[in-house]
């Protein structure tokens, strides 16, 4: 039997960097919308500086943990399932050994292998780490890198407030006459920032996913804004 090669060995390793990338590049543009949406709103209300900033930073630090917990549930509950699945393989192994075998090689002869070539893998790969063959190839998980929750937390935590800042910053340092110009051009600017590098990881049209990302996020300020305009023309 030849070894894997180096895309089969790696595979999962590149998709789940890709995956975590993805995440990292929709969790900044998350921030950049949801803040920009808070600060133009306000600003269509005020000029204040001060409740400008308090206004970002409100909105930065509450989106930025809710972020990281959402993710962190949500892998946790991912992380819980794993573990259920490889333990009752780790059950099914012990109790019916050679039932496990046979599945096993059907398995791998739905992968494109003969009957006998599949049954000399999984007989090799039983004798290896019969839990790891058949949870990579059976359950698609690999037992020595499962999903980490606080990883995922941290990197929605970081990436949402990475793009926070762009428009908390845009809002707060121009002059009081530039800064809703400034806000909406570094948000668009980095809007299609986002919106490709996100069509580009996800193999997706390019010009829709920029229309999507940056129409959302114009509309998005321009609602908020004609909300803090109409609040702070009536004095409410």
């Amino acid at each position: 039997m030849t070894e894997p090669t180096h895309d089969e060995a790696h595979g999962g390793t590149l998709g789940s960097r890709l995956n975590w990338l993805r995440a990292a590049v929709l969790g900044a543009n998350d921030g950049i919308v949801s803040t920009a949406g808070i600060v133009v709103g306000v600003a269509g209300a005020t000029s204040d500086r001060s409740a400008l900033f308090t206004a970002g930073l409100a909105g930065l630090l509450a989106g930025s943990m809710s972020m990281a917990a959402g993710e962190y549930v949500s892998v946790s509950t991912q992380l819980d399932s794993e573990k259920a699945a490889l333990a009752m393989e780790k059950r099914e192994l012990r109790d019916r050994p050679e039932a496990e075998l046979e599945e096993l090689t059907e398995l791998l002869r739905e992968r494109g292998l003969t009957r006998k070539v599949a049954r000399e893998a999984a007989e090799q790969l039983t004798e290896r780490d019969a839990l790891r063959a058949h949870a990579r190839v059976e359950l698609g998980i690999d037992p020595d890198d499962l999903t980490n929750p606080w990883h995922a937390a941290w990197a929605s935590f970081l990436s949402f407030t990475v793009g926070a800042l762009l428009p908390l910053l845009a809002i707060v340092l121009p002059p009081s006459d530039w800064r809703l110009l400034v806000t909406v051009v570094s948000v668009l600017a980095a809007l299609v920032v986002t919106g490709w590098v996100s069509a580009g990881l996800g193999a997706a049209d390019v010009r829709r996913a920029l229309l999507r990302n940056v129409g959302g996020g114009a509309v998005a300020m321009a609602v908020t804004y004609a909300a803090g305009a109409l609040l702070g023309a009536t004095g409410i």
